[in-house]
């Protein structure tokens, strides 16, 4: 466990990605990008190999055509090998979710450490750095021969340093989350919605899916579907809702289902002070219980029409 602070003075709690989650997720993406890879190659050389067979039939069989098309071939399959190595990890990473599809089947994200929004520069960073721990090595042995055993030995030592990294150092770290000041944690598995109802008696959260089922067919928006009995206690205008985006939401839903007071009245008060408001001073947790479900509902209405509002520095929204 760790505390992380985030550029507003919160503290929250967060939980480090195991060695053997990281390590897992490794293996897993690895794996997604060699089937890719051998599934387009045997997809270009098919594909290619038809063009060939048709130059050939209208040149002969002796066609000049052919040496170099297939130079340009094997140029295109270089290219789209390294893009497609190169551009997996980025991609992913710097989605909304942080992960790429291994992280996620093991339940792990990236994260910066200081608490703030992930930034395209930090996942360059920490992917430029994957290059120099995993494939350099292939470099020393290219360059020395197959056969030779320096070459062996120089990158035997290198991936040594650099996978026993992790092991050395107490966050789990590797050289890229040094170097990009990043670092991997569990990523949270309930909704919050779930985790609040699971603390109400069972006529309440029969009627909590009741309500939202009748919002729902009535096509109110779920800002106006009652989450407790008598309705919302707090309610908030779109200027309110505006101020933050997906970041925010994701920060809060963490905040409410930890449910420590020592995390909930700064961010509050946090809330309150941007946004304006404070009648919600010794009723902390409604009053962001009522602004996560009503921020949600924006910020899910606003994906349906095609925009979206990653953080509170985000102008899409």
């Amino acid at each position: 466990m760790r505390e992380l602070v985030t550029p507003e003075g919160i503290r929250l709690g967060i939980t480090l990605a195991s060695r053997g989650a990281r390590f897992g997720a490794l293996a897993l993406d690895l794996v997604i990008i060699g089937l890719v890879m051998i599934l387009s190659t045997i997809l270009m050389v098919y594909l290619f190999g038809s063009v060939i067979g048709f130059e050939r039939g209208l040149d002969g069989e002796g066609g000049g055509g052919t040496g170099s098309l297939q130079q340009l071939i094997a140029i295109v399959w270089i290219v789209f090998m390294f893009l497609l190595r190169s551009a997996y990890f980025l991609f992913f990473e710097l989605g909304p979710r942080g992960a790429t599809p291994g992280k996620r089947l093991t339940g792990i994200r990236i994260a910066a450490r200081d608490g703030g929004r992930l930034t395209a520069e930090m996942v360059i960073a920490r992917n430029l750095l994957r290059d120099i721990e995993l494939f350099l090595p292939i470099v020393f042995i290219a360059s020395a021969g197959a056969q030779s055993g320096p070459g062996w030995t120089a990158a035997g030592a290198w991936f040594a340093i650099f996978l026993l990294f992790p092991l050395l150092n107490r966050d789990v770290l590797r050289a890229g989350d040094v170097i990009a000041g990043t670092w991997v944690v569990e990523r949270p598995r309930r909704k919050l919605e779930q985790a609040l109802s699971a603390s109400a008696p069972a006529p309440v959260q029969a009627a909590r899916r009741k309500l939202w089922r009748v919002g729902r067919r009535k096509g109110e928006s779920e800002s106006e579907v009652p989450v407790r009995s008598g309705g919302p206690r707090y309610r908030f205008d779109e200027a309110e809702l505006a101020v933050y985006g997906e970041y925010e939401l994701q920060t809060l839903e963490r905040v409410l289902r930890e449910n420590r007071q020592a995390s909930i009245e700064p961010v509050y008060f946090a809330i309150a002070d941007k946004i304006g408001r404070n009648d919600g001073y010794n009723d902390e947790r409604a009053f962001l219980e009522d602004y996560y479900t009503q921020l949600r509902a924006r910020l899910e209405a606003g994906m349906r029409m095609g925009r979206r509002k990653a953080d509170k520095f985000s102008d899409a929204g």
